[in-house]
C-alpha cells in the first residue's frame, strides 16, 4: 500500500511538531535545574536547634538512615550535616566528577540568567514572525539553543560566570519561540479547535519538564560520563528536531505542498483566510498598551509565571536538598507533578472546547474560570507541601495535585492572545510572555538568597510569596480580563466603523436640530 500524505491532516502535523519543538525548548532551559544537584558540591549546615526533635519536624529533614534517637544522642550529628552523607543519600553518579563550589546565590544566578536573555527577544520574535512568518523564525531560535546547550558542560568548567553568559545567549534564541507559534496557530488553528490545537502544542512544555527530570536523573546516574551527558543529549535531539521541523512544517496552509483540497477548504472556510495578512497595518501599539484586557492578560500571565517558574527552576533542588531524594528518584518525582499537569491540561481544553462550542459559556468566562483554578490550585498545594516538612509522600502529592491544576492555565491564560488579536498575536504574545520573564529573572535569584540553608522554614517563605502572587494576579485578570477579540485587531476595519459611527452620530444630530427648527417654526 502506497502512503500518500494527503491523507494525513497537515495542521495537525504542525500541531504534533509544534508540540516537539516546545518541548525541545523546554528540557533544554529545564534539565540545569536538576543537573545543578550534582554539578555543585552539597551545602554544609551548621549550628541547628537545641531541640533536635523540633528542628527535625520544622527545620531540616533527616537524611536516610538516621533516626530520631540517633539525633538526641549525637550532638555532633544534630548540628552538622556534611557534604559526604548528603552525597551519598544522594546517590552514586557515575564519572565521579569534581564539583563547583558555588553558594546558593551563585546557583539562583545561573539559573536566571537564561531568562535575561529570552526577555530580549519576546517582541522582536513577534515581528519577524508576523514579517517573515513562524516557521524559520521559530525553527531558527531552537537551533541556536541546541548550539549552546551542547557547549554547556565546557563553558560551566570555565567558571560560573561564563555559564551564565552562555545561558543569557541560549535564552536569546528561545524568546522567539512562542511568538513565532502564535503565528503559525493563526495560521493553522480553526476557531472550534483552538482551544485542543494550541493546548496539544504548548503541551510541551509539561512533556519538556518531564523528560528534563526523567531522563536526566537516569542519565546522571546509568550513562558514564555524569552529567555532561545531559547537555549532549538534548542538544543533539534537539538539532534532529530542527532538520524534521524544516521538512515538514509550513507557514501556512496556501504554501504547503502536501495538503489536500478539502483540509484547505476546510481551512479557508473556519479562519477565513489560507495566508497570513501581509498588509497587515503597523502594530497599534497605543491601542494594545492602553487596553484594559492586555494589561489583565498581562499581569495574569506574569503571576502564573512567577509560580511555573519557581517550580520548573527549583522543585529539583527542593527535592533534593531538603527532601534529600537520590538523583534517580529526584529525577522521577520531578516529573510526575509536570506529567499531572500535562493530563489535566489536555482534559481541560477539551472540556473548554465543548463549553464553548455548545454555548454553555461564553470564551470570556472560561477563559477567567480556569485562571482562577490554574492560579489558586498549585498556590494551596505549594503550601500544603512545606507544611507537611519531612513527609515524602504527602509532600510529592501535595506538589502533584498543585501543578495538576496549573494545567488549567493551558486553555485560558496561555491562549488569550490570540482571543484579543488573531492579527497582533504574535506581537502580543511576546508583550504578554516578554514581561512575564522578569517572574522567571527574579524567583531563581529569590529563591537563592531566601534558601542560604536550604531548611523548611527558608523554603516556606519562598512559597508564601508564590501564593501571594499567583492568587493577587489572578483576581486582577477575573476583573478585568476578556475573552473577547479587541476592536484594535483590524485597525482598518475599527477605524472604518468608528467613522461609520461618527457619520452616523452626525446625521442623528442634523435630524435632531432638524426637527427643533421645525418645532421652533410651527410654533
Amino acid at each position: 500500500m502506497k502512503f500518500n500524505s494527503r491523507h494525513v491532516s497537515q495542521r495537525w502535523v504542525m500541531a504534533v511538531m509544534g508540540m516537539l519543538g516546545v518541548t525541545m525548548a523546554y528540557v533544554m532551559r529545564a534539565c540545569l535545574g536538576i543537573t545543578l544537584t550534582q554539578m555543585v558540591k552539597s551545602v554544609q549546615v551548621q549550628g541547628r536547634r537545641s531541640d533536635p526533635l523540633t528542628a527535625v519536624q520544622h527545620d531540616y529533614c533527616p537524611l536516610p538512615g538516621t533516626t530520631a534517637q540517633g539525633r538526641l544522642h549525637s550532638s555532633d550529628a544534630s548540628n552538622r550535616t556534611s557534604v559526604e552523607a548528603t552525597a551519598t543519600a544522594q546517590g552514586h553518579v557515575q564519572g565521579d566528577r569534581r564539583r563547583f563550589d558555588w553558594d546558593e546565590e551563585t546557583q539562583g544566578e545561573v539559573l536566571s540568567a537564561f531568562y535575561y536573555g529570552y526577555i530580549l527577544t519576546h517582541v522582536p520574535g513577534g515581528v519577524l514572525s508576523q514579517k517573515y512568518g513562524g516557521k524559520h523564525t521559530m525553527g531558527i531560535g531552537i537551533l541556536c539553543t541546541a548550539i549552546f546547550t551542547l557547549m554547556t558542560p565546557f563553558v560551566a568548567h570555565i567558571g560560573s560566570r561564563p555559564l551564565a553568559i552562555l545561558r543569557f545567549v541560549e535564552g536569546l534564541g528561545e524568546g522567539m519561540t512562542f511568538p513565532a507559534l502564535c503565528t503559525l496557530l493563526a495560521q493553522w488553528a480553526p476557531p472550534e479547535e483552538k482551544g485542543k490545537f494550541a493546548t496539544l502544542v504548548f503541551a510541551g512544555a509539561q512533556v519538556g519538564n518531564i523528560l528534563s527530570n526523567l531522563l536526566s536523573g537516569f542519565i546522571m546516574r546509568y550513562i558514564p560520563g555524569g552529567w555532561p551527558n545531559v547537555f549532549y543529549f538534548f542538544g543533539i535531539v534537539s538539532i534532529i528536531w530542527f532538520l524534521l521541523w524544516c521538512m515538514f512544517v509550513y507557514n501556512d496552509p496556501n504554501s504547503h505542498p502536501f495538503i489536500s483540497d478539502e483540509e484547505r477548504a476546510y481551512l479557508k472556510k473556519s479562519i477565513g483566510r489560507l495566508e497570513r495578512k501581509k498588509d497587515l497595518t503597523p502594530t497599534p501599539w497605543k491601542s494594545i498598551l492602553t487596553s484594559g484586557p492586555v494589561w489583565a492578560l498581562i499581569i495574569g500571565g506574569a503571576g502564573h509565571d512567577w509560580g511555573a517558574f519557581t517550580l520548573i527552576s527549583d522543585l529539583p533542588k527542593y527535592m533534593s536538598d531538603v527532601l534529600h531524594f537520590s538523583v534517580t528518584e529526584n529525577g522521577l518525582l520531578s516529573s510526575i507533578p509536570f506529567f499531572a499537569q500535562w493530563v489535566t491540561s489536555v482534559a481541560a481544553s477539551i472540556l473548554a472546547d465543548r463549553l464553548i462550542s455548545r454555548g454553555s459559556m461564553k470564551v470570556t468566562h472560561v477563559r477567567k474560570i480556569y485562571a482562577i483554578i490554574g492560579n489558586l490550585g498549585p498556590a494551596l498545594g505549594v503550601m500544603c507541601a512545606s507544611f507537611v516538612g519531612c513527609n515524602k509522600i504527602i509532600a510529592t502529592l501535595c506538589f502533584t495535585l498543585g501543578v495538576a491544576l496549573m494545567g488549567f492555565c493551558y486553555p485560558s491564560l496561555r491562549i488569550n492572545s490570540l482571543d484579543l488579536s488573531p492579527n497582533y498575536s504574535p506581537t502580543l504574545m511576546g508583550l504578554v510572555n516578554g514581561i512575564g520573564c522578569l517572574s522567571g529573572m527574579a524567583t531563581p535569584y529569590i529563591v537563592g538568597i531566601l534558601t542560604p540553608n536550604r531548611t523548611v522554614l527558608e523554603w516556606r517563605l519562598v512559597f508564601w510569596i508564590m501564593v501571594i502572587i499567583m492568587m493577587s494576579t489572578s483576581i486582577i485578570f477575573v476583573f478585568w480580563g476578556s475573552g473577547e477579540v479587541q476592536p484594535w485587531d483590524d485597525i482598518k476595519q475599527y477605524r472604518l466603523s468608528e467613522n461609520e459611527k461618527d457619520n452616523k452620530d452626525d446625521e442623528s444630530n442634523v435630524i435632531q436640530l432638524k426637527s427643533i427648527d421645525d418645532e421652533k417654526t410651527s410654533k
